[in-house]
Formats: C-alpha cells, structure tokens, sequence
C-alpha cells in the first residue's frame, strides 16, 4: 500500500483550492494520507521562498490572476482577501494532528479550516471558533482532547521534518522520496501512485 506524507500549512489558498482531490485520488489508488501541517513561514525563510508580502509587485499580482484562474477551475468560493490572514496557523494545525491520532476524519477536518479562512472569513485562530469548524466537520472533540498537547509540540519537529524531506512550499505531497509540489500537481502524483 502506498504512503503519502501530506505537508502543508492552513493559510494557503493554493492548498484550499486542491479541495478533496488528495483524498478522492488515495481512495482510488488504496494509499494512505499522514497529514503533516508545517509552519510555512519557517519553509520560506529557511528553503529559499520568499513570503507573498515581501514579493515583487508582479509576482503579487501574477498571484491574484492565478488563484482568480485556478478558483474558476475549482468551482470553490475564494476570497481574494480574507478577514483573518495571515494568522496563527498552530492551534489548527495542532488539531488536525490530533484529530489523525485519534482516528478522526483529518481530511475533512483540514478542508474544513481552509474553508474557513478562504471561504468564510472565519478566525482559525480562535479557540471557540475552531471547535466549531471542527464539530461542523464531524470531529470529535472529546476523542481529540487527548492527542493536543503532543499534536502541538509536534509542529516544529514537523517542520523540521518537511524541510529534511525537501518540502519548501506548500501543498507538498511525498511518496517514498518522490516529491510532487502544489495542487496542480496532483495529477501527477495520481500517475505516480498509479504506477507502483
């Protein structure tokens, strides 16, 4: 059975808009997802990137035109401009860790926030409003309580592992060290899991 070792991070709208094709593509090829949300702005400092505020003004629009395209692709609602972003991206990546290690849905769970932020202008970073998003995705919260405090101190060691695998951006997918970046990939790894 194949693996697919899922980094990304909460604030991206290139990861929202990949919407459940990572899910729908690893039911299809009977892979399995560990989703490893990471500390983006950590990835860029340390792997090259350069965050989209501090980018040339035509990258910054070249950025807009992309995401208006692959929105219109997608058929998700986007705003261009959500209310809460950037924001703290730990305490829902914390969740979503522990809503995997408690055998919760943490695909549904990770839609779910970036949703939120892109669709909703909801506060991810906000405890009351997390436990909503998460309670709306059908999480369980009790059986999620347990596995946040290790969920969280395992955001940096995270990181650290995305970057020693070569990840610098995000959405990242890694198959036994094959590397696919950004939702407009998915179709190649879709070929790649096809092949093994």
């Amino acid at each position: 059975m194949a693996h697919i070792d899922y980094y990304f991070t909460v604030l991206s709208p290139f990861t929202y808009l990949a919407g459940d094709r990572l899910e729908k593509i690893a039911k299809a090829r009977g892979a399995t997802i560990n989703y490893k949300p990471v500390d983006i702005m950590t990835l860029f400092s340390e792997m090259g990137g350069t965050p989209p505020a501090q980018r040339h003004d035509s990258r910054k629009e070249y950025r807009l035109q992309d995401l208006k395209h692959l929105q219109k692709a997608s058929g998700l609602p986007l705003n261009l401009q959500p209310a809460h972003w950037p924001t703290d991206q730990k305490p829902a990546s914390a969740m979503i860790v522990a809503a995997a290690k408690a055998g919760q849905d943490a695909g549904a769970l990770t839609f779910a926030v970036l949703r939120a932020v892109w669709a909703e202008d909801k506060n991810i970073a906000d405890e009351d409003t997390l436990a909503e998003i998460a309670q709306t995705a059908g999480i369980d919260l009790a059986a999620v309580k347990p596995h946040l405090a290790d969920a969280i101190a395992a955001f940096e060691p995270m990181t650290a592992e995305a970057m020693a695998a070569g990840v610098f951006g995000s959405p990242f997918y890694v198959v036994d060290g094959e590397r696919f970046w950004g939702q407009d990939r998915l179709d190649h790894l879709d070929t790649h899991l096809s092949e093994l």
